[in-house]
């Protein structure tokens, strides 16, 4: 939960029914910027604030809020992100309907290495697997 700290504002924007847009987004995109912001001031045994800060760059740089590469995201906003995006994808949406989990862990599977750390879809994907009783939820 601590990863989408934003404001009230942000947080409506993303029960809209239909897209974003452009301002809309740019909205959006501010919100690690404000989960940092927020946790900063905090002592936690952890990097939390960095975390949460970076938990939106991609691999490849295509990320945001500073395009950081590979191994300039820390570790834990690299698994934040893959976790992030699959409960995304797996969670029922005002302007869209939830993937079933395959789909989702195929769509991971898909952009590890460009967006998301290799090992830890790889990661994502035993635990996945190893949760599944057969069925799609």
């Amino acid at each position: 939960m601590l990863h989408t700290l934003d404001p009230d504002c942000a947080k409506d924007i993303v029960r809209y029914p239909s897209g974003l847009t452009p301002t809309e987004y740019e909205l959006v995109k501010k919100h690690p910027e404000y989960g940092r912001d927020i946790l900063s001031p905090l002592n936690f045994p952890w990097p939390l604030a960095d975390i949460i800060l970076q938990h939106h760059e991609r691999i490849d740089g295509s990320g945001y809020p500073a395009g950081l590469k590979k191994d300039e995201i820390c570790i834990e906003a690299r698994i934040l992100a893959a976790a992030d995006s699959f409960d995304a994808m797996t969670s029922e949406r005002p302007y869209r309907e939830k993937m079933p989990t395959s789909r989702a862990m195929a769509e991971i599977r898909l952009l590890a290495g460009r967006a998301y750390d290799p090992d830890v879809a790889a990661a994502l994907e035993a635990l996945v697997a190893e949760d599944l009783d057969g069925s799609e939820k």
